[in-house]
């Protein structure tokens, strides 16, 4: 399945957003203003064996409860963005989210294949194919941050947290063993909190990373149709 595969179980494949215009968000973000490196802001966190996180400072619960209550606030989103696999392919599309759970990311030519969930399972359909590859929803990253209840300081494992003037990044592992792996997150905190980058790590150490942008939140073009997997409409893409 080639680059859409990094985006199903994290346990045997990797998943992430890609570098807009050759530079990712994080550096975009940096070179907006003079403020001190994000690698210099805050020290490292360790996450502990028990599945906790250890020495988390004020500022950085502050920093992820932020992101926690960002993704509680989407209703509606949708978007373009820039996927780069592993082996540096890229692949661009539009994408489609409505809370809990429900998500699609329609990839443009060559490849014009859907990965789409609707609430509970997650599937990659390939036009050319019959039969999509189907996960479920609980066993992807996307558990920790399209549930109903967001909440990253009881879900996630929290493994490093970092903050600019205009910038948080939030490195974190799901601590259900159904869901290995680890994301982090780029979001900017200017005019608002606001998701930009995201890089998924798979077991195997594999990176594949996705940027967003044109972001809409209004709702405008959300259909709940969008979320039906095995919609005949997906034949004609």
């Amino acid at each position: 399945m080639g680059i859409l595969r990094t985006w199903g179980v994290a346990a045997a494949v990797s998943l992430g957003l890609a570098v807009m215009s050759g530079q990712s968000a994080a550096e975009q973000a940096k070179g907006a203003n003079t403020a001190a490196p994000v690698e210099a802001a805050w020290p490292a966190v360790i996450a502990n064996e028990q599945g906790g996180s250890a020495s988390l400072s004020k500022q950085q619960i502050e920093a992820v409860n932020k992101v926690s209550a960002y993704f509680n606030s989407i209703d509606t989103l949708k978007g373009v963005f820039l996927q780069t696999d592993p082996d540096k392919k890229q692949a661009k599309g539009k994408f489609y989210v409505k809370r809990p759970g429900l998500f699609r990311f329609d990839y443009g030519a060559p490849t014009k294949k859907v990965m789409i969930s609707d609430g509970r399972f997650l599937a990659i359909q390939d036009p050319d194919l019959q039969n999509p590859d189907t996960f479920e929803l609980d066993q992807t990253p996307f558990r920790l941050l399209l549930q109903k209840d967001v909440d990253l300081m009881r879900d996630a494992r929290i493994v490093d947290v970092k903050q600019a003037d205009d910038l948080i990044v939030v490195a974190l592992q799901d601590k259900s063993p159904d869901a290995p792996g680890k994301i982090q997150l780029f979001l900017s905190t200017k005019p608002e909190v606001t998701l930009r980058e995201w890089v998924i790590t798979d077991a195997q150490g594999l990176e594949t990373r996705v940027e967003v942008s044109d972001l809409d939140r209004s709702g405008a073009g959300v259909d709940p149709r969008l979320f039906i997997r095995d919609n005949p409409a997906l034949k004609k893409l």
